[in-house]
């Protein structure tokens, strides 16, 4: 493919995601449902910042930007434990898979969150209760708990367009549970009328990818939209999902096709995202990776336009054990003054 080509394809590929992102501006803050979808499913990609549009690749790639498959030559399978807030868990799972008759790459993913277990509580219990020394005040407790869950089942596809140009889709099926998953019935203090309600919702969403790389040095450019579906709809009311747009671009600074000096042991990755939710203002990723021998790996990123996440770290190990290279990725995050750091383990694996 000649320069002109490569040229109006970046073109195409940036002028593709800037309209698709004219319609997320001015929607309303925090008024997206699913929100359990924002929170960073990899340890590498969190490290960094989140500023991982460009450099999503293998099986990584399924929660980022679908087009990153392509750029996997191995089967990877890739699983990830996160430590959330407030007691939450999530841990993700993810393989991709190069066929080689298509020349395509096929990814699956499942993503589950645990919210833990919460008490049931009802007005028609609050009282004092027990009398003497032991009369205490019940807050609505009824004995009872309930446990709330989400989780995602995935699907992708990625196809090398041209040896530079990839673009990939995922089309995934998302189920949220508020309460057991169960039908309640709502009685209306007023009327006495009843309605079942259902405390689960479910759809499917989609992400669209692509990834370029320009030919000089090592610059790339990224673009994924994620989410793009229909509306969640609990009881009569229906959100919207949240609709994510990410445009990036990544270079290593120091390596070997580096932009400021060749070293073929060292790397020194810097990655940079601008990504605009449906229900925020627009924010940006900064993110940096250091490598020796691409066995041993240091990162840390910063988001900017952020009420609580800021500042983030990692590292990370890449060897190969009986015959299988495996990594084992560690990524920190802060959460301001008030929120408790997250943590997450990413371990995997590639089966030649």
């Amino acid at each position: 493919m000649n320069t002109h080509t490569h040229t109006s394809a970046a073109l195409l590929l940036l002028t593709l995601a800037f309209t698709a992102a004219a319609p997320l501006y001015g929607q309303k803050v925090g008024t997206s449902s699913l929100q359990f979808l924002k929170v960073t499913p990899t340890a590498r990609a969190s490290a960094m910042g989140d500023a991982y549009s460009t450099l999503a690749a293998g099986s990584d790639a399924v929660f980022w930007n679908p087009a990153g498959l392509a750029v996997g030559e191995q089967i990877e399978v890739t699983g990830t434990h996160i430590l959330w807030l407030f007691d939450t868990r999530q841990s993700t799972l993810a393989g991709s898979f190069p066929l080689a008759d298509l020349g395509g790459t096929v990814g699956l993913h499942l993503q589950y969150v645990d919210y833990g277990s919460i008490d049931v509580t009802r007005t028609d219990q609050l009282a004092f209760v027990g009398s003497g020394p032991d009369i205490h005040y019940n807050p609505g407790l009824t004995g009872e708990t309930f446990s709330p869950s989400s989780y995602v089942l995935g699907i992708s596809y990625a196809q090398r367009m041209t040896d530079r140009f990839t673009a990939g889709i995922t089309a995934k099926y998302i189920r949220e549970s508020l309460w057991n998953s169960a039908t309640i019935v709502l009685i209306n203090p007023t009327t006495g009328a009843k309605e079942e309600v259902n405390t689960f919702a479910s759809l499917f969403l989609f992400d669209f990818g692509m990834q370029y790389n320009t030919g000089y040095r090592s610059v790339r450019i990224g673009v994924s939209i994620q989410n793009f579906g229909e509306q969640v709809k609990f009881a009569k009311e229906a959100f919207p999902a949240p609709l994510m747009f990410r445009i990036g671009t990544a270079a290593d600074l120091i390596g070997p096709d580096a932009l400021l000096g060749a070293s073929e042991s060292n790397r020194i990755t810097f990655a940079y995202d601008l990504f605009q939710p449906n229900d925020y203002a627009q924010q940006m990723h900064l993110g940096t990776e250091y490598a020796f021998d691409e066995a041993f790996f240091v990162r840390a990123g910063y988001k900017v336009y952020y009420d609580n996440d800021s500042f983030t770290a990692g590292a990370g190990i890449r060897q190969t054990f009986t015959g299988f290279p495996l990594s084992i990725d560690y990524s920190y995050g802060a959460m301001g003054d008030y929120l408790p750091s997250v943590h997450r383990l990413s371990v995997g694996v590639q089966f030649k």
